[in-house]
């Protein structure tokens, strides 16, 4: 890994972005395995108190990450929890016998990372720590559905310029803030899109990325740790060159979407559980469910992860002795779910 670029003595952060289901977690298992040696520290924000990513991740059994290394922000979203949850988690990194070589922050899907980018700027940590980069992970085949990006055509800036025009969702919004804050954008996902569509969405990002910034593709998130760590940005030195929809916004806050957990006994069959789940976010236009399953006469943990009509499922590792033998379950939508209906679709007449 080089030592080129310049942290002035400060401990370089890397903050990975991206919207929900794009691929972040797979990413940072990745960068684990191809750290060489380089003791990482994680801060893992999840929009919801079921912390799925941080717990998939204590899972990991990589050599060098320890549950102690692993510190989950769940139940809210990090750049609305500056004060509260994220500076006093990055003092306690910095403040460690041994603290690590490099922190990673994973946000949550539904997060603006600019303010997380100020906040480095807090007397607290300002003199201390750096941000060397921000990493935007982007769903490919999501932008290529139209599921983010309204229209994955390099024109769109064009259209866009027509006063007459719609404002823009609060997705797409969020999306474009995540794509102008980047130093390094990663297009995942590729495997499922053909060449034609591949070329589309890489003309479309290519098209809102400042000139500097570099756009790599990827297959589950597989970008190694000296591509990533290193970059030298000093985002938070930076910050006019990243322009946000929230600029000159008192506060943000996420009153256009919502998160609640699903409970539920043993399931008997997953299979059906999955047909159950993929029901659900067609009929409901759910944007995320993932979380864990307790599978009838399995000793292993069944994880489960959905982004829109794509869901895939694993077993990850045995439950533990003290651990109940429960499925839990967060679902991510726009505001306004029928948390009754798709809670009664979810569970159907089979779950114990």
């Amino acid at each position: 890994m080089t030592d080129t670029p310049k942290t002035n003595g400060k401990l370089p952060a890397t903050v990975i972005t991206g919207f929900l289901g794009a691929g972040k977690t797979s990413m940072i298992r990745h960068l684990l395995k191809t750290a060489n040696g380089k003791r990482l520290a994680l801060i893992i924000n999840e929009f919801g108190d079921l912390g799925v990513d941080g717990e998939i991740l204590k899972s990991c059994g990589i050599e060098g990450c320890a549950e102690d290394d692993v510190v989950e922000l769940a139940n809210g979203c990090i750049c609305c929890t500056v004060a509260d949850d994220f500076v006093p988690a990055m003092e306690a990194l910095l403040n460690r016998d041994r603290p690590p070589d490099h922190i990673v922050i994973e946000t949550s899907g539904l997060a603006l990372p600019k303010p997380l980018i100020k906040a480095f700027n807090w007397p607290e940590i300002r003199t201390r720590v750096t941000v060397d980069g921000v990493v935007a992970v982007i769903d490919g085949e999501a932008v290529a559905a139209g599921r983010i990006a309204a229209d994955p055509d390099p024109n769109e800036a064009e259209r866009r310029a027509d006063g007459a025009l719609d404002h823009d969702s609060p997705i797409e919004e969020l999306f474009e803030d995540q794509l102008a804050c980047a130093d390094l954008v990663v297009l995942n996902k590729t495997d499922l899109l053909d060449e034609a569509a591949l070329s589309a969405v890489s003309g479309a990002l290519s098209a809102k990325l400042r000139p500097e910034v570099k756009l790599l593709r990827a297959t589950h998130g597989t970008i190694d740790a000296d591509v990533l760590l290193g970059l030298g940005a000093a985002a938070e030195g930076d910050l006019d060159a990243r322009p946000s929809h929230h600029d000159g916004a008192e506060d943000h806050d996420h009153d256009d979407f919502e998160s609640f957990n699903v409970a539920l006994g043993e399931v008997a069959d997953p299979l059906a559980l999955m047909a159950r789940l993929k029901a659900a976010v067609a009929a409901h236009d759910v944007l995320r469910i993932k979380g864990f399953v307790a599978v009838a006469g399995k000793d292993m943990r069944l994880v489960v992860q959905g982004v829109g009509p794509r869901f895939s499922h694993y077993y990850d590792r045995d439950w533990g002795a003290a651990e109940p033998r429960a499925s839990r379950l967060v679902v991510i939508g726009e505001r306004g779910l029928d948390r009754a209906a798709i809670t009664a679709a979810i569970a159907g007449p089979t779950s114990g």
